[in-house]
């Protein structure tokens, strides 16, 4: 029980619990949004009644395309919203919190050195050390 206990209350559960029902809150106007004002505009450019009617003929095939479209919509719609209404203002947020607490912005993540740069200061350390040592 305590194992579990330790699982359910890390910080990485509960944020990917919020994410869940925030997910499923946005998807309901998403859905509305596009059901509503997207989904007509596309079965009007194809001449279709509704979006899973719209069709692209080539030759004999016809592609369903209205649907994959509507899904690609909607799946933007969604990033877009959870960007500029969750990851944005969190970044916003941690920013402002680190300001505080240190006084100064954020440092770039300093560049580590490559195995080459690394064997290049080893060789350069060794041939000064070679030739500072004393004659015989």
């Amino acid at each position: 029980m305590k194992g579990f206990k330790e699982f359910i209350m890390r910080g990485n559960v509960i944020e990917l619990a919020v994410a869940v029902v925030i997910g499923n809150a946005f998807t309901a106007i998403v859905t509305a949004l596009v059901d509503g004002i997207f989904n007509p505009l596309i079965a009007a450019i194809f001449n279709a009644d509704e979006i899973s009617k719209a069709t692209l003929t080539v030759g004999p095939v016809n592609f369903g395309i209205g649907l994959v479209i509507a899904a690609v919509i909607k799946f933007l719609l969604i990033a877009a919203v959870v960007y500029f209404c969750l990851v944005l203002p969190m970044n916003k947020l941690q920013e402002r919190a680190y300001l505080k607490k240190h006084g100064h912005p954020m440092a770039e993540a300093e560049v580590e050195p490559t195995e080459a740069d690394l064997l290049v200061e080893i060789r350069d350390l060794l041939a000064g050390r070679a030739n500072n040592t004393p004659q015989a």
